[in-house]
Order: C-alpha cells, then structure tokens, then sequence
C-alpha cells in the first residue's frame, strides 16, 4: 500500500484501501470483486449523481431506485424493502450531503435477505452513526476526493475493505489497473496549484464556468467525459490514482481533524443563523454525529438564488438539479422513469447547498445568509 492508502486504512481501522483516480473507479473495481453482472440488481437512492451509477451499468447490473426521506435526503428505508427481488445482490448506502443513513435498519433489511451493504461516503468523510464512523458498517465502502468533496486530490477516490474475503479479488483487479500517464498527473496538479490561489466563495461561480469551458477543449483534466454520459466506459476506465494524487491525499490526511472540526462549527453556525431567519432546520437524531460536505438548504426559487448568488459575491451550489445529477443526464439510458422517485424530485427543484469548505469561515457564512434570507 503507499503511504495515503495506509492512512486511509489506519483511520478507518479497515482491513485494507485501494487509491483510484476516480470514485466511480473504485466502485467499478469494487463491483467486479463482489461478482456483480449481467441480470443481478443494484438498490440506491434515487437522489444521487450518475457518475455513482455509470459503473453499476458498466458491469451489466440494472440500478434500481428508491425515494428518499425529506429531512436528510437519505434513502427511505421504509421504502427499501419493497425494492428488493431475487436479483438483488447489493445494497449502496449512500450517506447524502455527509448525514447518515439509518443504518441499523437498512441492515436489518439486508440480513433479512442476506445482501450485501457497501457505504457510498463520498460526501459523508468523518460523519458517525451511533459513535462509528460511516464507511465501517458495510463490507466495503468508497469515498471521493474530487474538487467539490470532503477534500480534495484534484480528481480521486478509494475503496475501503472491512470484509477480509474481498481483498484477494480487489487486489486481482487493482493489478490490472492502469497507471495514470506523466502528462494527466501534471496538468492535475498544475489544477490542483490553480486551485489553491484562485478559488475562493467569491470567485467560484466565474471560475467554474471557466473551468467547464476549458474541459470541453481539452485544456484541463475533467470530473466527467461526454461518453460517460451514455454510459459508455472508456478503455482507460480502470486506472489507479497517480502518485502526485497520492501526495496530496496524504497532506489532507494529516489535516483531516482540522477540516472536520471547522465543518462543523461552520454547520452550527448556519443553524442558528437560517434558525433566526425563521428557514426550517432539520432535526438530526442524537446518534448522528454527521460532517455535512455542504449545507443543504431548501429555498423558495431555486433558479433565481442561484442565478443571483455570482453578482453577491456567494457560493452556492444546485446538487442534485435532478435524481441522477446533473441535469443533462439522459435518465432513460439510467433505467429512471419521470415520476419514479417523487420527494427526490421534489427536493431537486427546492435544494441548494452552502459551503463548508475550509475556506468559508464565519464571514462567508453570515455573508451567504443574508442573501439567501429573500428565498425563505
């Protein structure tokens, strides 16, 4: 293992993590090693990105969707069972925006039906259920580190293992990973340096325009290609995390409490804030203990505030602008029927997202709020 991956793996007290340079890679990987194919099923949340679900179609699997509960955007378990048939072969916990999901009732389910768990923790970095962390709880979990996550290795992602028998296969799979080239690895780090100067709650709006406009050139390495959009994988699909990536994971590693800490101290800060503002906050069980990624709010006009947030000088963010974010997603070829998953579809034309990030302290906070007060 390099020196990031076992980090990862002491943090998570796991058997063993594999570093991926993307998210979605590590659950294709992932999949593979749990011999997930052609006619089996896979249950999610039918609020999620369609990057999460590109690999399931990858390995021939059908994704199957349930709707989420309005409070934290987790799926229903209430609705879990109902989605279960004789060719479910996996359950995706997804912990949306980094609140937890009910765990001990999805497992019940499960163990009713003997499937398999595997925690989706790419927004949900630190967040606890019943005083452990999420990412523990199922066979396997994976976890992202692109621009807009927890923190950040440019593009990235890992797998943690804590079911021993799954190692063999993933290690099978990871040594057919390709290495990224010399060429991809510096143009993400010469993003990487971009982003640390010029990124700030400020400038985030021009400077994402920006940047989708240079991904469509080709000037920059990109989150997401067109053809995955399709879905259709690409023959580099399967590649590992570069070692650049990996000496930025292992700085963030060793700041991880810092982040946590000031999520969420910066989450607190909103409550009472929009709490003052008359907004409605959602009550969270006191055995969650989540580290959100981003504030998500729920607003009057969503068009508007996000079409405002630029001139105020606010950050704001518009995931998920649809079920299988975002909103260009050609949904049909995601086997995602119009109608199918309704409060998910609710909460996509009322949902926005604040930032959290290190670099929105209580002026960026206070600052966002008193513009997003005209929403209620």
């Amino acid at each position: 293992m390099n020196k990031f991956e076992t980090q990862f793996t002491d943090y998570f007290s796991a058997q063993q993590a594999f570093a991926f340079w993307k998210a979605r890679v590590g659950l294709y990987a992932l999949l593979r090693a749990m011999n997930i194919g052609p006619d089996d099923e896979v249950v999610l949340p039918g609020y999620t990105c369609v990057m999460d679900v590109n690999p399931i179609k990858y390995v021939g699997a059908k994704p199957v969707y349930v709707d989420i509960e309005p409070v934290m955007f987790n799926m229903n378990v209430d609705l879990l069972e109902q989605a279960i048939t004789t060719n479910t072969k996996l359950i995706l916990a997804q912990h949306t925006y980094g609140y937890p999901c009910e765990m001990n009732a999805i497992f019940e389910i499960a163990n009713k039906y003997n499937i398999p768990v595997v925690e989706d923790c790419c927004l949900a970095l630190g967040s606890q259920y019943k005083n452990k962390l999420c990412g523990t709880f199922g066979k396997a979990a994976y976890f992202s580190f692109q621009w807009n996550k927890p923190f950040t290795t440019g593009l990235g992602g890992m797998v943690s293992i804590n079911d021993k028998d799954l190692i063999e296969p993933m290690q099978d799979i990871y040594q057919q990973a390709a290495t990224p080239g010399l060429k991809a690895q510096s143009m993400l780090k010469a993003q990487r340096m971009v982003y640390r100067t010029v990124i700030y709650p400020r400038t985030t709006a021009m400077i994402t325009n920006l940047f989708r406009w240079m991904t469509k050139k080709g000037l920059v390495v990109g989150s997401s290609s067109c053809a995955e959009f399709m879905p259709e994988m690409a023959e580099d699909f399967l590649t590992k995390m570069g070692s650049m990536q990996v000496a930025a994971g292992t700085s963030q590693m060793n700041k991880i409490n810092k982040n946590i800490a000031h999520r969420q101290q910066m989450a607190k800060l909103y409550d009472k804030l929009l709490s003052e503002a008359d907004f409605d906050i959602p009550t969270i069980p006191d055995y969650m203990d989540p580290v959100l990624v981003r504030y998500p709010l729920r607003v009057s006009d969503k068009e508007k505030a996000l079409a405002g947030a630029p001139a105020a000088g606010v950050e704001i963010g518009s995931w998920f602008e649809c079920p299988l974010h975002p909103i260009e997603t050609p949904m049909h070829l995601y086997d995602y029927t119009k109608g199918q998953c309704p409060e998910a579809e609710k909460a996509c034309r009322e949902t926005i997202n604040l930032p959290l990030h290190p670099r929105a302290g209580e002026k960026t906070v206070r600052r966002t709020v008193a513009y997003i007060k005209q929403f209620r």
